[in-house]
């Protein structure tokens, strides 16, 4: 894929805006080359039904409302980031929502979204309240990792950060600094 293909797609999983994994995302964001395409997207502004597993009963109809606008968003992106904080040593629960229903894409043919998503390449970008090197964010990151490997997509990496308070983040010098050039160090998006 040329440089100038490069559509990232930052999904924000934090319930507060502007909130520190945000804060961080944005920030390695604008290490990316100015014709690399971004686009963000607050789970919280596009809330998703509890997913219900129909696969050996009705099977599964295409996505609408919400659920479709995360569907196509998702298949267009060569690079999808998710950025999240840390809840209970996991996934909050609007990523975990999102990651349902694609057991659900992943059985609608007309949407190939198995076959659109290999190869692409899945990020991470996280912030806990924990002391560095405490591991509470690894169930989170395994989970992510797992899901890129199910998916036959790359995995890009982790930026982690430490913060508790709304904008804290800035205080964590080592995350701050290597926001700058995270996605580009990595090979994506220079």
């Amino acid at each position: 894929m040329s440089e100038s293909q490069h559509r990232f797609l930052f999904v924000v999983a934090s319930s507060r805006a502007e909130g520190n994994s945000e804060r961080l995302a944005r920030r390695a964001a604008t290490g990316l080359a100015s014709h690399v395409q971004t686009r963000w997207l607050r789970l919280d502004d596009l809330p998703l039904p509890p997913f219900h597993d129909t696969r050996h009963d009705a099977g599964y109809v295409a996505p609408e409302g919400n659920a479709r606008q995360l569907a196509e968003a998702t298949a267009w992106a060569t690079d999808l980031v998710f950025v999240t904080p840390v809840y209970w040593y996991s996934l909050p629960a609007s990523a975990k929502a999102y990651l349902d229903h694609w057991t659900g894409w992943l059985r609608i043919p007309e949407l190939k979204f198995k076959e659109t998503m290999t190869g692409r390449r899945m990020w991470a970008v996280v912030v806990d309240s924990s002391d560095p090197g405490d591991g509470s964010s690894d169930p989170l990151i395994g989970t992510l990792q797992k899901t890129a490997q199910y998916m036959a997509m790359r995995w890009g990496g982790t930026l982690s950060g430490h913060a508790n308070r709304p904008g804290d983040i800035e205080q964590d010098a080592a995350a701050w600094h290597e926001a700058l050039q995270f996605f580009t160090v990595r090979g994506a998006g220079a």
